[in-house]
């Protein structure tokens, strides 16, 4: 739209991204085959994508094999329990911390700590697996140590990826990554499962160590000069303290509209929806009667639709906005609760992959607005944050839902970590709308008999300030006093001299 007075447009910063809402050059043209993979066009991603694909493919292959180990040393599937949860402790505890320092210090330098210390304790496994010495404390002491290790690599990682791609690729950079990993988790552990089979756990933590070698080598050979965000990132945290660091981080992320919705979100669907893995354990067991195998089958097809919601993320182009999230998560909420009522495995396993979708674009969606609306100099604490409430959801809410299909049934289970959501989705959608940031409006596109067209309904809503024309400014001198001469100077003081009357 152009306004008469001067004919130009002038955008309207946009109150979930502080970014113009004037049509890009990218959200104009409809996305193609290239767009899904235009981050890999920078040399530096697809270093960082690659040593990401095989660090995350072993990382699969040692979570397979360390819950064998731990289950055949124990014979108990709490002790595994606790594996697991040693390995997310610490980011409960030191996530906040893991963001500051992520600001604090060159994020590549960061990287290559938290990558050779996870093939540090890969390697120190695969050595007491090898000498057939290996106890179950030393298991939970090395899951402890991954943990402390991961709680600073994952907001280092995520903050990382806008210095390499800047914000015009972050959100196709974010599904690369999320792609990258959906393939490590169907190629992991099938792996890894061949490894027990044939040689044993040793050679499972030993492959894994190896894996390290690849993403280090890629950090390492990344070009500095290469990153568009490198230099604005070291500037916002020069000086840094450790604790205002910490308080400024936390005063933005419950301060920014876009950033406190999106991480409470995540929050909810992280404590009920991302602990489908103890849903799909008991309707492998008690609904379907699959065993092991079937709930192999379930977990792939979950993968698989993750890894089509990952490529279908990477091919939008336009910004993530709040209400595009809530719409999303609504989508979510609704095809869990939709498959928990299947009566059959063949009509449960299309809308398992649909969840799985569903699940990816959601993650990938809240990720890139928290990204893309957080400054340089928080990115990283920010992301510390978002972890931690993602992590700490997941944490309360697989027991939860695990105690609810354990005593009440699978579906029950199901259905209740779907609905849940939808409520508290609505509840969130209902207080954007009353505050103004989700709105329905009315669009009617002019045509050739615009009354026999009837109007649709859109969540899009553009504001355009009209500009005045403003008046000629004239400039004209300004005396602020009058000039006085020194009597003592060279020059003497001018006299006014009087005009005599024309009648004298």
């Amino acid at each position: 739209m152009t306004t008469r007075a001067t004919g130009s447009v002038h955008p309207v910063a946009d109150f979930h991204t502080h970014r113009s809402t004037a049509p890009s050059p990218d959200a104009a043209k409809r996305p193609g085959f290239r767009d899904t993979f235009s981050a890999l066009q920078i040399r530096n991603f697809r270093l960082l994508v690659s040593g990401l694909f095989v660090s995350s493919t072993g990382g699969w292959v040692q979570r397979i094999a360390q819950d064998w180990l731990v289950l055949t040393l124990t014979g108990s599937a709490t002790a595994v329990g606790i594996t697991t949860a040693l390995q997310f402790l610490p980011t409960l505890l030191l996530g906040l911390y893991g963001g500051v320092i992520a600001d604090r210090f060159p994020k590549r330098r960061i990287l290559l700590c938290t990558q050779a210390t996870m093939g540090l304790a890969a390697a120190i496994l695969a050595v007491l697996a090898f000498a057939g010495s290996v106890q179950v404390w030393q298991v939970y002491s090395l899951a402890l140590f991954l943990g402390l290790a991961t709680a600073v690599d994952n907001p280092t990682r995520q903050s990382f990826v806008t210095e390499l791609v800047g914000k015009a690729r972050l959100r196709n950079a974010i599904s690369m990554v999320s792609s990258t990993f959906q393939l490590g988790s169907l190629i992991g552990p099938a792996l890894g499962g061949l490894l027990l089979g044939t040689v044993g756990t040793g050679w499972a933590f030993a492959l894994n160590s190896v894996t390290f070698f690849g993403s280090i080598t890629a950090l390492l050979m990344m070009r500095e000069h290469e990153m568009p965000g490198l230099q604005a990132a070291r500037q916002a945290s020069a000086g840094m303290r450790i604790r205002d660091g910490l308080r400024d981080g936390v005063h933005y992320a419950f301060h920014e509209p876009a950033v406190r919705w999106a991480i409470a979100l995540v929050g909810i669907y992280g404590m009920f929806t991302i602990s489908l893995p103890v849903t799909l354990t008991a309707f492998a067991d008690r609904v379907f009667h699959t065993g092991a195998t079937g709930y192999g089958v379930l977990n792939s097809v979950v993968a698989v639709g993750s890894l089509a919601g990952a490529l279908l993320s990477a091919r939008r182009v336009r910004p993530t906005r709040l209400r595009n999230l809530v719409g999303i998560a609504s989508i979510l909420a609704i095809t869990e609760m939709i498959a928990a009522l299947q009566p059959s495995l063949w009509t449960f396993l299309p809308l398992l992959a649909a969840l799985g979708m569903a699940t990816l674009m959601f993650l990938t969606a809240a990720q890139s607005m928290v990204q893309l609306t957080t400054p340089d100099g928080l990115r990283g604490r920010v992301a510390g944050i978002y972890n931690l409430v993602f992590i700490g959801g997941g944490a309360i809410g697989g027991p939860m839902v695990g105690w609810i299909a354990q005593h009440w049934g699978a579906r029950t289970g199901l259905l209740l970590a779907g609905m849940i959501p939808a409520v508290a989705t609505i509840g969130i959608g209902l207080k954007l709308a009353r505050t103004g940031r989700l709105r329905v409006v009315v669009v009617r596109k002019p045509t050739r008999s615009p009354w026999l067209q009837p109007p649709r309904l859109g969540l899009t809503q553009s504001e355009v300030r009209v500009a005045r024309p403003a008046a000629p400014r004239i400039e004209r001198p300004l005396t602020l006093a009058r000039r006085h001469h020194q009597r003592d100077a060279g020059h003497p003081r001018p006299r006014r001299t009087r005009k005599k009357p024309l009648n004298h």
